[in-house]
């Protein structure tokens, strides 16, 4: 098995359910709000380490309590947590997310930390990256880091693999190639190529447009309609697994951890995304980011073949 970096953000998400997302100007009476581990990168660190994969990561936190939790849930499931950093007199960052009763969710998120995840704590940690063979990453922390980390990577020869979320649109060509796969959803693709996502060709021609810029591999989540996935010889349309969504958050996480870690193991791209898709078919149907996150056992008896 293949070791897998992931370097990105760690928050602490305080979850607020109710029974659907307030209008601008409304105000709404909650059902509860929990505070669950999260952050796309620690997210997708804690699913592979739970999932039994080789992994750990590079990010930071602040010395405040809830710095501690996040690090202390990562090692729980034996991510390697030497490469993320405490600033002691920083601020872990933080996610309100607020989730209705279809399960949808809407974020603000608040860096803290995650901007202290510089070149220099990069240079640091360049070890983890060295060792490793395949390189995670996503966009909740300086883009101009994870192009200066994608760089590093594709020079060593390692396979990278970017979730462009929260999408940022506007990026120069430089970004994009060397890349080996984007995973965006349709509303990230629509940010990314500044155009409109209405119908399937249209997500297509995104995807195509992405290809154009340097990417190798393309993945297009499409929530309950499934995802396509594209390179410059083959485009494949991959149908969802049917499940009741309680909460939707970190199904991307989990998409994306499930793809790296079978990708790990050798298995295809086809493959890797079938795998991808079970996890986070699995993570919906529970509450939270990292606490719906399944074992590797429970991935095997709810998917018999």
């Amino acid at each position: 098995m293949k070791r897998i970096v992931v370097v990105g953000s760690l928050n602490m998400d305080f979850v607020v359910e109710t029974s659907r997302i307030p209008k601008c100007g409304e105000t709404l009476s909650g059902k509860s709000v929990t505070l669950i581990p999260g952050g796309k990168g620690a997210n997708q660190a804690y699913a592979i380490g739970k999932l039994g994969g080789k992994v750990g990561m590079i990010g930071a936190v602040g010395g405040d309590a809830y710095g501690q939790v996040l690090r202390e849930n990562l090692k729980a499931v034996a991510v390697d947590i030497s490469g993320i950093s405490v600033m002691e007199d920083g601020v872990t960052g933080q996610a309100f997310i607020t989730v209705d009763e279809r399960g949808e969710n809407s974020i603000i998120v608040i860096a803290g930390t995650n901007r202290a995840v510089t070149k220099e704590l990069i240079q640091k940690n360049a070890r983890l990256i060295q060792e490793s063979d395949i390189v995670i990453m996503q966009l909740e922390i300086s883009v101009e880091v994870v192009e200066y980390v994608k760089d590093m990577a594709v020079r060593l020869g390692k396979t990278v693999i970017i979730d462009p979320a929260p999408a940022v649109c506007g990026l120069p060509e430089s970004f994009w190639k060397g890349i080996d796969f984007i995973k965006p959803n349709e509303t990230e693709l629509a940010i990314l190529t500044g155009k409109e996502m209405k119908t399937i060709e249209e997500v297509k021609e995104g995807g195509r447009e992405m290809l154009k810029k340097g990417v190798k591999g393309v993945v297009i989540t499409l929530g309950s309609k499934g995802c396509i996935f594209l390179t410059e010889e083959k485009e494949k349309f991959f149908s969802a697994n049917k499940v009741k969504a309680v909460d939707t958050t970190a199904a991307g996480d989990s998409f994306t951890a499930g793809f790296a870690l079978a990708l790990s193991q050798g298995k295809s791209c086809e493959e890797a995304i079938r795998f991808g898709q079970k996890v986070s078919a699995i993570a919906v149907t529970r509450k939270g980011a990292q606490t719906s996150v399944p074992t590797m056992k429970e991935i095997e008896h709810t998917w018999k073949e």
